[in-house]
């Protein structure tokens, strides 16, 4: 029996979210709508969805503070921020409180479309049959989905668990950015965009900055790995 996904759209244009859900109905999804982000919290916290598209500007509480929200809840939920607000910052902003993707206004169905079936698969698809590898001090337990070195629990999005899964697997060699594009982000072509760097910076900030060891390593023009 195919599985059938529950998708919660939180989108105050009630025009726009109409035609995203009528949309996404036709592509098989059962979507639910906030018009707010007071809704959007309550309906996250009664249903168990299989993700969530989240405007920027909501009114009462805005997408980014329930981004930040619904992560702590749920690490591994697809979570794509949809906005008018198209500066790297906020992209940045997006991704710093658990984002997995960011689609600007206005945007083509097909992309979004193409997006939520990837992130789905890979929802699906993230069980790892290693359930925890450990290199020097830092473990990742891919049942429980969390990341520490030494003591200390390492919060990461989903994007970023991905990223350092992909380097922990392949361990001592050499990842180009072509080849993290295709398997985290499933993408065969470079966008052009910094957004590898972001995340490497992301990772790096939060697994070797606190500590003397530095385990993520560049190989300037070839790529990133894990000493």
């Amino acid at each position: 029996m195919e599985k059938r996904y529950q998708i919660l759209l939180a989108e105050d244009e009630p025009k726009l979210s109409q035609i995203i859900q009528e949309e996404l109905t036709v592509h098989g999804y059962q979507t639910d709508v906030a018009y707010d982000g007071l809704i959007a919290e309550k309906m996250f916290k009664q249903h168990d969805y299989s993700l969530v598209i989240l405007d920027v500007n909501l009114p009462y509480k805005n997408g980014l503070a329930l981004c930040k929200e619904f992560r702590i809840v749920n690490r591994s939920i697809p979570i794509i921020m949809l906005t008018a607000l198209g500066e790297v910052q906020d992209k940045v902003d997006a991704f710093n409180v658990g984002a997995d993707d960011y689609i600007v206004k206005p945007f083509h169905f097909d992309e979004l479309f193409a997006r939520v079936k990837v992130l789905l698969k890979r929802a699906d698809t993230g069980e790892q049959t290693v359930k925890k590898i450990e290199i020097d001090d830092l473990t990742i337990d891919f049942v429980m989905k969390t990341v520490t070195r030494g003591t200390l629990e390492i919060p990461l999005t989903a994007k970023e668990f991905a990223l350092l899964a992909l380097l922990a697997h392949n361990r001592g060699k050499v990842i180009s950015k072509t080849e993290i594009l295709e398997k985290v982000w499933d993408l065969n072509f470079d966008t052009g965009t910094n957004t590898i760097e972001v995340y490497i910076s992301f990772l790096r900030n939060k697994i070797d900055k606190p500590f003397e060891e530095k385990l993520i390593q560049t190989k300037p023009g070839f790529g990133y790995f894990i000493k």
